[in-house]
């Protein structure tokens, strides 16, 4: 899809003609002085070169830190599922709430959409969706409602991100603002989605109870039981060891995102100092459990080279605004879409880009790649109309995120279901209603925010 993109700019350059705004100091555009020039194809080679050129634009150093940011959070990762520490830190807190039927079901989903919407973690924590079946089961609830509390919460958390460094810190970075900015809409959306996803599973909760079979897993979930071992967190040597290790580990993340939304100071290094501390806290306490630098600097890598083609992707889509940057067509394409939007309103403007990035949700799951492609041209428009780049994130993140569940050309989805032998359409069909709500949460999120100057 984003070849595509990219051929299709260079092919666009033949038919679009040059033109640019004049910017005033801090480099936005100034309505209304676009001046039109002649039609100037760019060469091929230049196209296709595009990906690798990119790390020498103006847009270089920042493409290179987000880059390098993502591998280290992706290794990080990966170095805490296979040394034990993600799934510990799950179940130790779930152990400690075992028998009290909803109330752990709230708070296991409340942990899981705060590791999502602090720390981005989505696809890391549906590895652990097997044992959150069987911690369920155990609890004489079904296979939905271990669906319900780690794979829809890990999506909804990433959703409502409020400081998820892959959409939230480099859609800020992006925007040249703080990664805490506005973050008490964002703050108050996610308490909105944790609510309504609880309220949800409780209903259903409450339905089961009273009548088993209602369960769309029901009769599969009967032969599950009869074959359950209670052996959560057996596999991971010294658990009580690991826990405390992993919990000295967030807690110094959770006060270094504090600080970095705290202290205007440092906000604007919030990528390089969070990638630091990461690297560096998170190492430590892989050798503290693994006690094997081999081990970790393994574990490490291996997550850091999964992120690989997500790098690729971030190159490839900064080199669509390359190629219209060097063609001189992006103001052009810029006051053509001024234009349009012109007295259309800001919330109008605000819904088109929400399902534009809902749209090219359908082709391109990486959200960092859809920021790299979406926000050069985005951000400046709405910044002459007068809309935030507040809000241009927070409409990004609902666009982004919710449809992971839902869209079944998303790969976590279909591996999430296999894991829990659901059928797609048995999960449509308990998903949907919800799905819609959150869509008009999110409808009404975004008024309320234009409504307000958010």
């Amino acid at each position: 899809m984003l070849l595509v993109i990219l051929l299709l700019c260079g092919c666009l350059s033949y038919f679009i003609p040059q033109g640019a705004f004049l910017r005033d100091a801090a480099g936005n555009i100034v309505p209304g002085t676009y001046e039109p020039g002649q039609i100037a194809g760019i060469s091929f080679w230049r196209v296709l070169s595009a990906p690798v050129r990119v790390f020498g634009s103006e847009d270089a150093l920042s493409i290179i830190m987000i880059s390098i940011f993502l591998l280290v959070m992706s290794g990080v990762f990966n170095l805490l599922e296979e040394t034990g520490g993600t799934k510990t830190f799950v179940v130790s807190i779930m152990k400690r709430l075992r028998d009290r039927g909803g109330p752990v079901v709230c708070v296991t989903v409340l942990l899981f959409m705060l590791f999502g919407s602090l720390f981005g973690m989505f696809e890391e924590l549906v590895t652990l969706l097997p044992l959150i079946i069987v911690f369920m089961l155990s609890m004489k609830m079904d296979t939905m409602m271990g669906l319900g509390a780690c794979l829809l919460a890990a999506c909804f958390g990433f959703s409502t991100a409020i400081t998820n460094p892959f959409s939230v810190g480099t859609a800020a970075q992006f925007a040249g603002i703080p990664a805490s900015s506005g973050g008490w809409l964002r703050i108050l959306f996610f308490g909105i989605v944790y609510l309504v996803l609880c309220g949800f599973l409780m209903q259903y909760l409450k339905k089961i109870q009273q009548n088993p079979q209602v369960s769309p897993t029901y009769a599969a979930d009967q032969a599950r039981r009869e074959a359950l071992e209670d052996n959560l967190g057996a596999s991971v040597e010294n658990p009580q060891k690991v826990f405390r290790v992993y919990c000295v580990f967030f807690a110094i993340q959770g006060v270094l995102l504090i600080a970095v939304a705290c202290i205007r100071e440092i906000s604007g290094f919030a990528i390089p100092i969070l990638a630091a501390s990461f690297l560096i806290s998170g190492l430590i306490s892989g050798f503290l459990v693994a006690r094997s630098w081999r081990r970790v600097l393994g574990s490490f890598l291996k997550g850091a080279g999964a992120m690989l083609p997500a790098v690729v992707m971030i190159a490839m889509a900064s080199s669509v605004k390359l190629v219209m940057v060097e063609s001189n067509i992006l103001d052009t394409v810029m006051d053509f879409v001024l234009k349009l939007l012109m007295g259309k309103g800001k919330f109008v403007t605000i819904l088109l880009i929400y399902f534009l990035i809902l749209f090219l949700q359908l082709f391109i799951g990486s959200a960092s790649a859809k920021i790299f492609l979406v926000m050069p041209i985005v951000l400046p428009i709405t910044n002459a109309l007068g809309i935030s780049a507040q809000l241009v994130i927070l409409t990004y993140c609902m666009a982004d995120g919710f449809t992971d569940v839902i869209l079944p050309t998303n790969p976590v989805l279909l591996i999430g279901l296999s894991m829990a032998k659901v059928s797609y359409w048995k999960w449509l069909k308990w998903t949907w209603k919800l799905q819609f709500s959150l869509f008009l949460i999110s409808v009404l999120v975004l008024f309320f925010g234009t409504l307000i100057g958010y």
